[in-house]
């Protein structure tokens, strides 16, 4: 049985959780609206404020929609509740970033400055010039769009330059050494 996907969800006050037949689940909440529709080999159950998610079968690929259709509900309950966001910094001398109506514009030691499109739904922000704040309501998105502007520029590891979320730690290398014998 799949530890995660027999978990019961429960839902918080001020969310509310559609269910239609063809097991498209919608989301309602404080901060918006999440719809998402889900394989029909799991049933989804609501009672009063708690939610359930059943397999049919002992099949694998039951087991695998198992839980990862009660991780999508959850954090679609989370979403729409606290919202979703990642922290990115920029490390490197003139590297910055800044938001130019929708586009995300920066300077990470190319020739030319890069432009980001941020796609609906999701926010970006600039704190200061080497700082980053991606925000949303669905986390699959503030992830994507996270890793897009990081994909830009990934961190190196000799001087650690690049672009990297907050909480990621670089692992150093050493470089080389002149004259050793």
């Amino acid at each position: 049985m799949s530890r995660i996907g027999k978990k019961i969800i429960i839902v918080p006050e001020g969310v509310n959780v559609d269910v239609a037949a063809d097991n498209t689940v919608t989301v309602t909440g404080p901060k918006g609206t999440l719809t998402r529709k889900f394989s029909d080999l799991i049933t989804i159950e609501v009672n009063g404020n708690e939610i359930e998610c059943k397999r049919h079968s002992e099949e694998k690929t039951n087991k695998q929609l198992h839980g990862t259709t009660r991780a999508l509900i959850a954090n679609m309950i989370e979403g729409v509740k606290d919202g979703f966001s990642k922290k990115l910094e920029i490390v490197g001398i003139g590297y910055r970033a800044q938001m130019q109506g929708n586009k995300l514009v920066m300077n990470i030691g190319y020739s030319h400055p890069v432009e980001v499109e941020i796609e609906e739904g999701v926010k970006v922000e600039c704190p200061s010039a080497t700082e980053i704040t991606v925000s949303g309501i669905s986390k699959e998105r503030v992830g994507h769009v996270a890793s897009v502007i990081r994909a830009w520029k990934k961190p190196e590891p000799y001087k650690g330059k690049g672009i990297k979320y907050s909480d990621e730690h670089i692992i150093r290398k050493e470089g080389k050494t002149a004259g050793k014998k």
